[in-house]
């Protein structure tokens, strides 16, 4: 794994933090994932508290687990001080109902580039098949222009 971009960030430097963020959690390798983050890590995702990467690693292979096909796409909101990013994903259940998710997240990272803190606040939206419409990870000419520039997708 190469080492993690370091703090103070600008917007290229921002933007390419979220960008690997967005690569690495659409892989599902919840190892890879936890690694990104400091081992004594604080978390809020929905109504969850977890500290550390084995709670972290733990709570996304039980998650996987449960929403297959899982896609996520991540858009830089601002990074004054920490970084701050906006996300949806969609996957489905194992009775094939379909979910599209948004969601905001508070970055604070330590002096070794690892996020220390991760606050996320989630909507779940239900969905029928036919609106899926994020498939898999970016591909790599999207992403590779994505981290020179700031990220504007739509969220709806």
């Amino acid at each position: 794994m190469t080492r993690p971009r370091l703090p103070p960030f600008d917007a290229a430097s921002a933007t390419a933090k979220v960008q690997a963020a967005e690569d690495a959690w659409n892989t599902r390798d919840p190892e890879r994932v936890a690694a990104a983050y400091s081992p004594d890590c604080f978390w809020r995702n929905r109504d969850r508290f977890l500290r550390g990467r084995a709670e972290i690693a733990a709570f996304l292979k039980e998650k996987w687990e449960r929403e297959l096909d899982y896609a996520l796409r991540k858009d830089l909101w601002t990074f004054a001080g920490n970084c701050r990013a906006r996300f949806r994903y969609e996957c489905h259940d194992v009775d094939g109902q379909w979910w599209r998710s948004y969601g905001n997240e508070l970055w604070e990272f330590d002096d070794e580039g690892y996020m220390r803190r991760r606050e996320a606040s989630i909507n779940d939206v239900r969905i029928e098949a036919a609106e899926h419409r994020i498939h898999g990870p970016h591909p790599e000419a999207i992403t590779t222009a994505a981290r020179g520039r700031a990220a504007s997708s739509p969220m709806a």
